[in-house]
């Protein structure tokens, strides 16, 4: 049996490591869990291993907020220090303290 470990938590502040977003998590997979069809739609020499916890994020680029689905081989830890200007992000959070945001509402 495969036992995943997540390496970020929820309320880290995270960023792609290939395209120019960031967010904070709000979920965790320990193994894929979306659609055959969204898997698909990743070009197959871009595809990342199922076998590992993908995060749901409130994620931000310069133009749009956006939730956003995405392995763990894609994400790094974002240094900025930064917020997250997603507009759901006060709803679930509180105050944001190295690079992580407390939990301010109870989550599924």
């Amino acid at each position: 049996m495969l036992q995943a470990t997540a390496k970020f938590s929820i309320g880290q502040v995270v960023r792609h490591r290939k395209h120019p977003f960031r967010g904070v998590i709000f979920d965790i997979d320990p193994t894929f869990s979306n659609t055959d069809e969204w898997w698909e739609s990743i070009p197959e020499d871009h595809r990342p291993s199922k076998d590992q916890p993908f995060y749901h994020l409130l994620a931000e680029n310069d133009s749009s907020y956006y939730v956003a689905y995405v392995s763990e081989q894609n994400l790094l830890v974002d240094g900025t220090g930064e917020p997250v200007e997603h507009p759901e992000v006060t709803a679930m959070f509180g105050e944001l303290s190295d690079g992580k945001y407390s939990i301010a509402a109870q989550l599924n």
